[in-house]
């Protein structure tokens, strides 16, 4: 494990990127942040990805780059031209870095990635050596991963941080859900059959941070020990808050209130964190009570 000084972000203003941040910073690593914007702070560099613009010399003497940028894949509703930004916002800000890492010199990279390249694949248990599925958010991601290209061709150690379900007060996956439970009306979406890598934002945060200490290469599952039926996780977070987690959300209901996205809540990815295991990596909240308990804690 190499402990990294000095390193360059994209998308540090978004739920991950700003508490992978901050949780750098604590340990004393340099981080230099891009924006889209005129900088506003010592610590913030421009860039244009859409360009494909960004100065190599803003990665002289970093000892890794993250990118974390794309639009919300739940944000909207997946209008044609909603689901083309959700392909372009990661394809542009992976390429122009991984392209500036290579020109750079700089010898690591942790690209954003998503265990979405997976796909809808029921009961079947599945780790980084599991080929693609099929569906929008595979073929996104597929692009977005073969993005960072440019890097590895140019001698730069690139690892893909396949994300599963963030789990976080202020956002990600559990946000809507904590609030239903509150109502006691937090229970199955759809059957509640379906397996969700729900990770908590603090073991997502120490994941990254580890694998831009380490060497490996390639993609690594940023996901819990071992996934949860969403129906489970419903009905610890109604037991928790003591209240009934029992009304289902219908998935005919779903699809009409979130259009085309409803098939990535209602789909079912049982991903294991093989190459996290193997190397040691030890989560914080490894098990589903855990989880929830710090989830609610969170929520204050």
């Amino acid at each position: 494990m190499h402990v990294r000084e000095r390193v360059v972000v994209a998308g540090s203003s978004g739920l991950i990127g700003s508490a992978l941040s901050a949780s750098l910073r604590e340990r004393g690593t340099e981080v230099v942040r891009l924006v889209r914007r005129g900088p506003r702070s010592a610590d913030e560099r421009r860039w244009d990805p859409s360009s494909g613009e960004l100065d190599p010399a803003v990665l002289e003497g970093a000892d890794a780059v993250v990118c974390l940028s794309g639009a919300g894949v739940g944000d909207q509703r997946w209008t044609p031209s909603y689901k083309q930004l959700i392909l372009t916002s990661r394809v542009e800000t992976t390429r122009t870095l991984a392209r500036a890492a290579a020109s750079a010199g700089v010898p690591r990279m942790v690209a954003g990635s998503a265990i979405g390249i997976y796909g809808d694949r029921a009961d079947e248990v599945l780790t980084e050596d599991s080929a693609p599925g099929h569906g929008f958010l595979t073929e996104v991601v597929r692009a977005w991963e073969e993005a960072a290209d440019p890097a590895r061709d140019g001698g730069v150690c690139v690892a893909h941080a396949r994300t599963g379900l963030v789990a976080t007060r202020d956002g990600g996956a559990t946000g809507p859900l904590l609030r239903l439970g509150r109502l006691g009306l937090g229970g199955p979406l759809g059957r509640g059959r379906q397996w969700w890598p729900l990770i908590s934002l603090d073991d997502e945060v120490a994941a990254l941070v580890w694998l831009l200490d380490s060497d490996v290469e390639g993609p690594v599952n940023l996901a819990p020990p071992q996934p949860y039926r969403q129906r489970d996780v419903a009905r610890e977070i109604g037991h928790q808050l003591h209240r009934p987690a029992l009304l289902p959300a219908p998935s005919p209901a779903l699809r009409v209130v979130l259009g085309e996205f409803a098939g990535e809540i209602l789909s079912s990815t049982r991903v294991l964190p093989t190459r996290l295991s193997d190397g040691g990596f030890a989560w914080e909240h490894p098990d589903l009570p855990t989880l929830v308990r710090w989830m609610l804690r969170e929520q204050g």
